[in-house]
């Protein structure tokens, strides 16, 4: 029998040392209950190997990428402007305005 071979992606999410996430986290119809929930997260974890804000950027970015040309544009839109309020519940300045 030939084993079932694993999304190298697939992989990294089930088994990383980056922090647990709430379950549908990035299907959240809004940016700022994305971003404060990857924030809390970020902040709650023991697992962490950098800063809470640099921990759930790039959980945020990962997913992006991850998701590639599955995500429709209303929903790449969603998750970018979730890294702005990312951004501001952290006390920087947001990358894209406002």
């Amino acid at each position: 029998m030939a084993r079932k071979k694993e999304k190298w992606s697939q992989d990294v999410t089930e088994n990383s040392d980056a922090m647990d996430l709430k379950e549908g986290v990035f299907k959240q119809d809004s940016a700022k209950k994305i971003a404060d929930s990857l924030k809390k997260s970020a902040e709650s974890s023991q697992r962490r190997k950098s800063s809470p804000f640099r921990s759930a950027m790039s959980m945020l970015t990962f997913y992006i990428n991850r998701a590639g040309d599955q995500l429709s544009g209303k929903r790449r839109q969603m998750l970018e402007k979730a890294k702005d309020e990312l951004r501001k519940d952290f006390g920087k300045t947001p990358k894209h305005g406002k």
